[in-house]
């Protein structure tokens, strides 16, 4: 047990093999509960990818002891939320519910991931969901392009959409989905997280009589950096949507924080510098925003900006010499936006569901422990640091994808 940050956290590794993590938070009466299993998007081939994102769906279609809409029911009508998501490098499967519920949280998510049936029609018809998931993304311009710049920046497993194609999907049948799930879904590769009114050693009680001791390698993934420049055309559109995405630092990297304070410098929100000069100076755009999307293996800023097709090759140049007037950065300015991200985070933690993806992103990066030390390593960030990641951007480490109007 440590007491960090005013929180009393726990975090245990149990002879199962599986890891829990907690964060104690007594009379809040809410707990929020996420399993975690560690293989992503990031863990396939090019043959399989979206397998890992299909896996996820079927978890939900029923088990021998519930259909699926009593897995639903049971959650929601509790008074809970049911959610899950598949990452690049994890695939969770979690719920929001009163704390006097959390029994039922714990046993139907167990249950799921234990137990799933994988019925072969109800496996044809999620296919269906799934495909047109994709065609919606597709169709979403400004989503569109977001999901491609990945590709544009890295070669190997992170060159694809971890939700696949209509073709990969195609190919995964119930046997390929059946032997990845029994590959994978094991105590060595689950991680348990709560944050919420609970009872540690319940938890891990809970863990290590429902789950069997069991462990697989999961394969390390193959990734290669690159950059591309691309503008493709579509007819239908009123406005291009371009993103600019640029090389920077792996989470649980210390750098990987300069890449933050670089990303709320230039596109956090109203007042960053690229808000600024191309919205409220220019009026070139509604949108203009930007993140810094990251991983264990892997890092990248990007900026989304909607625009005129006329005025692409305009906002493109700015962006560019927004960066190169980074070189004038001012300490006052690099303290001006710690303030900004470390209270940010603040807020987004203060929910305990805010908190328990915290506490799972650092867990899958390097160590959940390291959430209690964001506002640390931000104030750490120093300012000759900033700019030169900066000056790369300008001196040309950088990928563009716009998607104009034909």
């Amino acid at each position: 047990m440590k007491n960090l940050n005013k929180r009393r956290f726990f975090r245990k590794k149990l002879e199962n093999g599986m890891t829990v993590i907690f964060e104690q938070r007594k009379g809040s009466g809410v707990a929020s509960v996420l399993f975690a299993v560690k293989h992503g998007g990031i863990h396939e081939s090019s043959k399989e990818k979206g397998i890992s994102h299909f896996i996820e769906h079927m978890l939900y279609k029923g088990t021998p002891n519930r259909t699926a809409r009593q897995i639903s029911e049971q959650i929601e009508r509790n008074g809970g939320i049911l959610n899950g998501f598949t990452d690049e490098e994890f695939t969770a499967f979690l719920a929001k519910i009163p704390s006097d519920k959390i029994d039922i949280a714990l046993e139907v998510l167990a249950d799921m991931i234990k137990n799933s049936l994988f019925d072969e029609s109800e496996l044809n018809k999620e296919r269906k969901v799934i495909i047109e998931e994709i065609k919606m993304r597709k169709d979403r311009p400004d989503i569109y392009v977001v999901d491609k710049i990945q590709g544009m920046l890295y070669s190997g497993n992170l060159s694809q959409d971890a939700i696949g194609t209509e073709e990969t999907l195609g190919s995964i049948d119930k046997q390929k989905i059946v032997k990845k799930f029994k590959d994978v879904y094991n105590a060595g590769n689950l991680v348990l997280c709560v944050v919420g009114d609970s009872n540690f050693q319940k938890l891990c009680s809970f863990c290590n009589k429902t789950f069997l001791k069991s462990r697989s390698e999961i394969k390390e993934p193959v990734i290669g950096l690159r950059n591309g420049r691309r503008i493709d055309k579509r007819a239908g559109l009123d406005q291009a949507n371009l993103v600019f995405a640029f090389h920077s630092f792996p989470s649980g990297n210390k750098e990987n924080y300069v890449a933050q304070v670089l990303s709320g410098l230039m596109a956090g929100g109203m007042s960053s510098r690229l808000f600024q000069e191309i919205r409220e100076k220019r009026n070139l755009a509604y949108v203009v925003k930007g993140a810094c999307s990251s991983g264990k293996r892997y890092g990248y800023n990007y900026v989304f900006v909607g625009t005129k097709k006329e005025h692409l090759k305009e906002v493109i140049n700015l962006i560019l010499r927004e960066f190169e007037k980074l070189k004038d950065l001012t300490e006052k300015e690099l303290e001006d936006i710690k303030a900004h991200l470390i209270g940010n985070s603040k807020i987004s933690r203060e929910d305990s569901h805010g908190q328990m993806l915290d506490l799972i992103y650092n867990e899958i990066w390097d160590k959940a422990e390291n959430s209690y030390k964001y506002e640390e390593e931000i104030r750490k960030v120093k300012l000759e640091d900033v700019k030169k990641l900066a000056l790369s951007v300008h001196e040309g480490n950088y990928s563009l994808l716009a998607l104009v109007p034909a």
